[in-house]
């Protein structure tokens, strides 16, 4: 048994056409996961779960396993990344290779550290959770968010319990996408990640830039280069 990392890189991108290897700071986006996976010193295996056989050479070239590549089913638009988690423990079970826990990286979050993977990991193994899950707070209250009526009156727009200083309201979350881990026997049993024994892993907002259009991608080349990552 033991931890297996897994970074979902199907090739089919709509927003940004082939984000999980476009180049960023000369690296292919995806290779940020898998070396971030590989120092944490934490998994007995990164696996790369694609579709594309030239995703899977490249993954292979910054150190990850790509042993199958993932199904056309698996790997449309409706297809979920926990039904790709749970076909890549399958066929891994076919192979012989067993985990107790499974660690989702996006490829999308380059600029997760090393530190947060192990932070996160040491939070699951002390609350013993079913899982951890990646958050930061949010860039905006929801509470200053409405919808509008047709004719856009901002009659009632703002709750009347957030007139006041921006300060005093309560910081809100967001699912930052960098960060999942999960016991294994809780992912095959399709439990809830928001259960009782789920928990965040904060993380800083600067950490939790999710690629998914060219501005993120822009954003997050120059927030590496500001931080001195690149």
């Amino acid at each position: 048994m033991g931890n297996i990392a897994v970074i979902p890189a199907r090739s089919g991108s709509k927003g940004l056409k082939d984000k999980n290897i476009k180049l960023l700071h000369n690296k292919p986006l995806m290779a940020y996961a898998i070396q971030c996976a590989r120092q944490s010193g934490i998994f007995d295996c990164v696996h790369v779960s694609t579709d594309s056989r030239e995703y899977a050479r490249i993954a292979e070239e910054y150190g990850a396993e790509v042993p199958f590549l993932r199904s056309d089913e698996l790997s449309s638009d409706t297809a979920t990344t926990w039904d790709a988690m749970r076909f890549v423990l399958w066929e891994y079970g076919k192979l012989g290779r067993q985990f107790d826990t499974l660690t989702v990286l996006q490829p999308t979050s380059p600029l997760r550290k090393v530190e947060d993977v192990q932070g996160a990991f040491r939070l699951f193994q002390e609350r013993q959770a079913d899982a951890v899950v990646g958050v930061c707070e949010a860039e905006h209250s929801p509470l200053w968010c409405n919808t509008l009526p047709e004719d856009g009156c901002l009659k009632g727009f703002i709750r009347e319990e957030v007139n006041g200083p921006r300060q005093r309201l309560s910081a809100y979350y967001r699912i930052n996408g960098a960060i999942y881990i999960l016991r294994t026997d809780f992912l095959m049993a399709e439990g809830n990640l928001y259960g009782e024994h789920g928990y965040a892993y904060v993380m800083p907002k600067e950490r939790s830039v999710d690629i998914d259009h060219e501005l993120d991608f822009a954003m997050a080349g120059f927030l590496m280069e500001a931080l001195g990552d690149g």
